[in-house]
């Protein structure tokens, strides 16, 4: 039975049988939030990174509402490497929730990258007490797009 938008997402460690809808998950969202932004990799390409690095080898963790994957969160280290939400369920508080999950995961810090382009993320990381450290022309990226890294530290009491 497909889930429906109305169930409430768990969040859970994706394993080898998330791979493609979590890689589905990556392409909606990326086409929906930068379609003026080139991408680097083919549909396949992608699919096969989540099926062969990313579930397997990295901290890979999916948001679920009944057996549909409805967002996508990977912590490499220190980096919050990519975070991306199904357009149906933007603005529903899953981002909110796995943003939460990275920072008790790595309570002494985070780091990330977004596109400059990208001013929903840039808000919602900025809302999340992300702090832009360093702004690039893009030339180190493989879309050649200007991005900006953001970087979280826990406040000290």
């Amino acid at each position: 039975m497909k889930s429906t938008k109305t169930d409430a997402p768990v969040l859970r460690r994706a394993t080898g049988s998330d791979a493609a809808e979590a890689a589905g998950v990556w392409l909606r969202s990326y086409a929906a939030a930068l379609p003026d932004v080139r991408r680097a990799h083919t549909d396949d390409e992608v699919g096969a990174w989540f099926r062969e690095l990313l579930v397997p080898h990295r901290e890979t963790w999916v948001a679920a509402a009944g057996d549909a994957v409805v967002a996508v969160m990977v912590l490499d280290g220190g980096e919050l490497d990519q975070l991306y939400v199904d357009p149906p369920w933007r603005g529903r508080g899953v981002g909110d929730r796995l943003v939460d999950l990275a920072k008790r995961r790595r309570p002494d810090g985070l780091e990330l990258w977004t596109f400059q382009v990208n001013a929903p993320a840039r808000r919602f990381y900025e809302r999340h007490g992300f702090v832009a450290a360093e702004h690039t022309d893009g030339a180190r990226n493989e879309e050649r797009e200007p991005d900006v890294r953001y970087a979280w530290h826990p406040e000290t009491s």
